[in-house]
């Protein structure tokens, strides 16, 4: 059976993966990086000497538009795509499968680009 932690104590045990699962978040951009080569889009890594690596994503002409991904730990053992402007709250995908984030991340650069698209 599986021991239950405060809230206060969670946040800090995925504080603590994220910050040391650094090697992790690296090698799951750089999977989403070479998911997203092909669909067309752009990217700069920010990997060192940002705290957190992050992935900048955005269209070739529309560099003003763009997001930026991070790899944060998240419960279970697992960890998720996010959208780094909104922290933990902006959760976009588990990181398991990069084609699906892939295209969650796309179809959100295409909603940046054209509003009525949603």
């Amino acid at each position: 059976m599986g021991q239950v932690l405060s809230p206060q104590m969670e946040r800090s045990v995925l504080y603590w993966r994220t910050r040391l699962g650094r090697a992790t978040a690296v090698r799951y951009l750089d999977a989403l990086s070479v998911a997203l080569r092909p669909q067309g889009w752009r990217f700069i890594k920010y990997y060192r000497p940002a705290p957190l690596p992050l992935l900048r994503v955005y269209a070739i002409g529309a560099e003003e538009i763009g997001i930026v991904v991070s790899v944060l730990a998240v419960p279970g053992g697992r960890w998720g795509y996010h959208e780094a402007r909104r922290g933990r709250r902006g959760y976009l995908c588990p990181c398991g499968d990069t084609t699906a984030a892939a295209e969650v991340v796309g179809d959100l650069l295409k909603h940046l680009m054209y509003p009525s698209t949603w």
